[in-house]
């Protein structure tokens, strides 16, 4: 749009690309920046792939405090989505509670018959 400037009218550039004019020289002029945050973001890296791909962004951040840094956990987070650092995590598994072969069932020997003639002949707990 910047080379067409000198051919038509601005005006119209900009009606037919529906921008607004502060819009346009808003990002005219970020077009020259570089990105402010690209010291953190080598410096989260590094502590990314020093722990094996294994830290998120909560213990990447700590880090990066223990190291002196003072960054928000919002900015972390950014950064490893912009640098797509996706930290491994376990897979999550379907609970099963089956743990091999069943035991088999005791034998009813009461029958429910609890009492007793004599004490110590019958010893019973509950298991419920």
């Amino acid at each position: 749009m910047a080379d067409l400037k000198s051919r038509y009218r601005f005006s119209d550039l900009l009606r037919i690309a529906g921008l607004a004019r502060s819009t346009f020289f808003y990002h005219q002029a970020r077009v020259g920046r570089g990105d402010k945050h690209a010291e953190l973001a080598l410096v989260i890296k590094n502590i990314f792939y020093q722990a094996h791909g294994r830290y998120g962004q909560w213990r990447i951040r700590l880090a990066l405090m223990k190291d002196g840094w003072r960054v928000s956990k919002k900015l972390v987070a950014k950064i490893m989505a912009r640098e797509k650092l996706v930290c491994i995590t376990r897979p999550k598994r379907r609970y099963n509670s089956y743990r091999g072969t069943i035991n088999r069932l005791a034998r009813n020997v009461l029958n429910r018959a609890f009492s007793v003639a004599q004490v110590n002949r019958k010893w019973v707990s509950d298991i419920t």
